[in-house]
């Protein structure tokens, strides 16, 4: 009877492990190995296994928005101009349904569907992303700027 126990605890924890988040890589200067990861997309590590998903999920982090806009407006150009201003943390945009591509696989939650976005990366803790909002202020740029708990959503095809 304790083996039968043994044997289910083993595979709850594999089937728990296998819905662990993914790891957010926020250097901007590493490239994203995981799938195929845009310049503008925050990347994160995602299953290596066969489970057929409809999505999966990163770690949560916070990130500062630094503005919104309509959908689809925020231009590279504008996301490379800001990423010099925090070279040490990923600037990101909501692309996601943009121009019809259906190779936009990369959302965010507790977020705005309607709306765009451009962020900045601000860390895993509450204290890391006040730092990161006190950093944005000084620039002087991002009148309203403000701190977001999230998660990146990787959308599978």
């Amino acid at each position: 009877m304790n083996r039968f126990f043994a044997i289910i605890l083993l595979s709850l924890a594999g089937v728990t492990s296998a819905g662990a988040p993914g790891k957010v890589q926020p250097d901007p200067t590493s490239s994203c190995s995981e799938k195929s990861f845009k310049p503008h997309e925050l990347c994160f590590e995602t299953p290596k296994d066969e489970i057929a998903r409809a999505e999966f999920l990163s770690e949560p982090f916070y990130a500062v928005i630094l503005r919104t806009s309509a959908p689809c407006t925020i231009t590279e150009a504008e996301r490379l101009d800001t990423q010099r201003l925090f070279p040490r943390a990923k600037v990101f945009s909501m692309r996601f349904y943009c121009d019809e591509n259906i190779e936009e696989n990369i959302s965010y939650t507790n977020v705005n569907d309607k709306f765009g976005f451009l962020a900045v990366y601000a860390g895993l803790t509450m204290k890391e992303a006040k730092a990161r909002l006190e950093e944005v202020k000084a620039t002087g740029k991002f009148q309203g700027a403000n701190i977001r708990k999230m998660q990146a959503r990787f959308v599978y095809p």
